[in-house]
């Protein structure tokens, strides 16, 4: 849309509802801090009780509505549309109303985009611990790079230019969009670039960046496999290595892919592309919107983000799609149990150690610990209120934290509204600060409660 509304600057106002799926979107600090994370120039409305949704008989996320200059609802759109699309519907609009004179282009007063925190991270979304070379792995994603440092913090670097865009070379001119999910291997760091729909490949002895999958381009319908570097990926989310295979949460298409880094090729390997949850052999399975993986042995746990759900998926030889946590689109909640008896909402970040999986439970606030031997959910960190507070188990406070990463004792924890990486003591259940700051500044005043 944003492209379509620098097509048409005076012609065309786009103003956003927001109509809420889950109960923690309903808040206007979650909806604040989204329109700042994805960088939205335009005026959104919080539709918290559904009224505009239900006046315009909406059905479906998203839905466009087309409202001619004498307010008129002219057409409507349910799902994804290209650029493209949207710019001949919008054209055509235009000359009709230009012509009959019925077009106003004066700007709309009072209208200022939120600009991002000014905070040594930006949303960081996925984080990647490598105790045994003593690496961090930040994805800052809105600040469209992904920065390095020691695992204390210390010593940081950064990947990517900062500004958005889609470039290879040095790692102080490579540009990216909102990158995610990372994955490493020796000095091999792989990116989830998200905005991009591509891929990229980290050399971090040169500190080049190459692009290995995804044109840049956004695929709409049904995607199919081929040479990684021809194919229109869909919202790459997250990554994880397993041998010479690359496996992807492609959030867009609700399906899990692979990517064969010898051949280059890249394939749909889990999900069927219909979003919902259903489990069975892998070609056949459902998935919906995954957004975290996390190796196991010999499967590949998900954050199944739009069922609230934690699903698993075998390696090769293994088959099939397995439920941990959840049961349908609109079951969810904060409820802990075993199995199908939990409710998450909206998880994003998933990490395995052992016999436990450990859970960013996004949209509660909250670290959980599933127990695999029983699918046992336990709250463990946080007490469900968004909050900015370090503490010990259900003291601390999140604010929609979404990657998490063990690694020697510790987990680390992308806290993404509250621009900082948490740090846990396994051992202690202590949640700690990270200072990480590229810039290089003393870290600020120990924060008060709350």
């Amino acid at each position: 849309m944003a492209e379509v509304e620098r097509r048409f600057p005076d012609e065309l106002v786009i103003l956003g509802v927001h109509a809420p799926k889950f109960p923690a979107e309903r808040a206007g600090s979650s909806l604040r801090a989204a329109i700042q994370r994805y960088e939205i120039e335009h005026p959104v409305f919080n539709d918290a009780d559904h009224d505009v949704w239900t006046r315009y008989a909406v059905r479906a996320w998203p839905t466009l509505m087309f409202v001619d200059a004498t307010g008129r609802v002219v057409g409507r759109h349910e799902g994804e549309a290209s650029a493209d699309e949207l710019a001949q519907a919008v054209r055509g609009l235009v000359e009709r109303h230009d012509a009959q004179g019925l077009l106003d282009r004066r700007p709309i007063p009072g209208l200022r985009p939120v600009a991002l925190p000014n905070t040594p991270l930006a949303f960081p979304g996925k984080v990647l611990a490598d105790p045994d070379r003593d690496r961090l792995f930040v994805a800052d994603s809105g600040h469209h790079r992904v920065v390095v440092a020691a695992l204390d913090g210390t010593n940081p670097w950064v990947i990517g230019h900062g500004a958005t865009g889609m470039a290879d070379g040095s790692a102080g001119a490579a540009r990216f969009h909102g990158p995610q999910g990372l994955a490493i291997d020796g000095e091999i760091l792989y990116v989830a670039d998200t905005g991009n729909h591509a891929i990229r490949r980290v050399d971090l002895a040169s500190r080049q960046v190459t692009t290995i999958a995804g044109t840049g381009r956004i695929g709409l319908g049904l995607l199919e496999g081929g040479p990684a570097r021809a194919l229109d990926l869909r919202s790459p989310w997250d990554l994880a290595l397993a041998g010479g295979t690359l496996y992807v949460a492609m959030a867009g298409t609700h399906q899990i892919w692979a990517l064969d880094l010898d051949q280059d090729l890249l394939r749909p390997y889990a999900g069927t592309g219909r979003e919902g949850i259903h489990d069975g052999p892998i070609e056949q399975a459902w998935l919906a919107q995954p957004s975290g993986l996390a190796r196991g042995d010999g499967v590949l746990y998900v954050a199944d983000s739009e069922t609230s759900a934690v699903r698993a998926v075998d390696l090769p030889p293994g088959e099939r799609v397995h439920t941990l946590v959840g049961s349908g689109l609109f079951d969810y909640g904060d409820v802990d149990g075993a199995g199908r008896h939990a409710r998450l909402q909206h998880p994003l970040g998933v990490a395995a150690d052992g016999g436990i999986l450990y859970l960013a439970d996004t949209y509660n606030h909250k670290i959980k610990r599933i127990y695999l031997a029983d699918r046992r959910v336990e709250s463990w960190l946080g007490d469900g209120q968004p909050g900015d507070r370090d503490g010990t188990g259900s003291a601390a406070r999140f604010f929609e934290p979404g990657g998490l990463s063990v690694g020697g004792g510790k987990l680390y924890v992308a806290d993404t509204n509250n621009h900082r990486i948490r740090v846990v003591d396994l051992a202690t259940d202590a949640v700690t600060t990270l200072h990480v700051d590229p810039a290089g500044n003393a870290p600020a005043a120990s924060r008060p409660p709350g």
